[in-house]
């Protein structure tokens, strides 16, 4: 499927960071395909009772319920760059939220708004390319969490982001090497890199196989 370059530029910007009723649309086709991303994250972070839980670019955060039913007492945090998603996050989650296990937060994608040593657990799935500086990003993630706590980062292949049209337009790739590079960077173990095949519609409506890597890592 064929698509001109201004349609590619306006879904790589929809895609890091979701605006307008074009941005909704956006946003719940990239929880739909991004789900099993979503779950690798969750799944490799092993929540426990009573986390404090951070997650960098949650979207329309759809899958809250799935974190929140991993563990109890656990109390989870958002952080967006989308001030669309972060009202669309809150109104989804509202039930979560009044009872005190869920707020959601903007920023600058840079900076981090919580104090050294808060978070055992951090996610972001899918992301990662949009990070402005990464190896202070990384830090700065360090930073917020808890000794021996824990990153769950969700990514797609190199390889296969480069056959994406829209990648073109303001993507950040990484492999596998470069998440051991960023890691030590910031002083972080590298745990575990999980892969994943999956077949999914892309953003630009083609069916594809992705690869992806769930990056687990440790303060």
């Amino acid at each position: 499927m064929a698509h001109n370059k201004d349609f590619l530029q306006q879904l790589a910007s929809q895609l890091s960071c979701p605006k307008n009723t074009e941005g909704i649309e956006v946003a719940n086709s990239m929880h739909e395909s991004n789900i099993r991303m979503t779950r690798a994250a969750i799944n490799a972070l092993k929540l426990a009772n009573g986390d404090l839980i951070l997650e960098l670019g949650h979207g329309n955060c759809k899958h809250l319920p799935e974190i929140l039913e991993k563990a109890e007492r656990t109390s989870y945090y958002g952080l967006e760059i989308s001030e669309l998603m972060q009202k669309q996050a809150a109104e989804v989650n509202k039930v979560a939220m009044q009872a005190n296990r869920a707020s959601f937060h903007l920023y600058d994608g840079q900076k981090i708004p919580f104090s050294d040593n808060t978070f055992h657990k951090t996610l972001t799935v899918n992301t990662i390319y949009f990070w402005k500086a990464p190896e202070e990003f990384i830090k700065e993630i360090y930073r917020v969490l808890k000794p021996d706590g824990l990153l769950a980062i969700s990514f797609a292949d190199k390889n296969f982001m480069e056959s994406l049209p829209f990648t073109a337009y303001g993507f950040d790739l990484y492999s596998k090497e470069r998440i051991y590079a960023l890691a030590e960077v910031a002083g972080f173990k590298v745990r575990d890199i999980s892969s994943t095949t999956e077949k999914i519609r892309s953003k630009a409506g083609d069916e594809v196989e992705r690869l992806f890597y769930a990056a687990l890592l440790q303060k």
